[in-house]
């Protein structure tokens, strides 16, 4: 039997392994993934935007170098599929289009999600708001 699949995105990751105002909520669906055996999916973008994020915190005060070193070694043990795919990159393209983001990292998450047929899970409230209408498999914490 194939195991069910969710996508997320670095909000939420970022939640799990650090201090944030969603971390419970984050930790509690995580568990229930992993309870479940749901097989967490992102694309490889992920692993930039973590460590970006991460060390933004650190650039500005908000965490210690060995807080954020050890919450990217976190992040690194956790169970998470990277997603490539071909066309994803332009299927990202046209998203970002669509919506007029001016970048298209978000874009590459709700591709995957669309790509793979699977829920995607983000706590970036604006990108829920911009998404939701035409993305009934997208989900946001809070």
């Amino acid at each position: 039997m194939q195991r069910s699949l969710v996508c997320v995105d670095a909000s939420i990751i970022i939640s799990l392994v650090t201090s944030e105002a969603q971390s419970q909520k984050v930790l509690e669906l995580w568990t229930k993934w992993m309870r479940e055996d749901v097989q967490v999916v992102a694309p490889s973008l992920l692993d930039y935007e973590v460590t970006s994020a991460l060390r933004r915190k650190v650039f500005h005060g908000i965490m210690s170098y060995e807080d954020a070193r050890r919450s990217l070694e976190t992040f690194s043990s956790l169970d998470i599929e990277f997603f490539d795919h071909s066309e994803l990159s332009l299927r990202a393209y046209d998203i970002a289009s669509r919506y007029n983001l001016p970048t298209a990292y978000d874009a590459f998450y709700l591709a995957s999600a669309e790509m793979l047929g699977c829920e995607f899970w983000t706590s970036d409230k604006k990108l829920y708001n911009t998404a939701k209408g035409d993305f009934h498999n997208l989900r946001q914490i809070g």
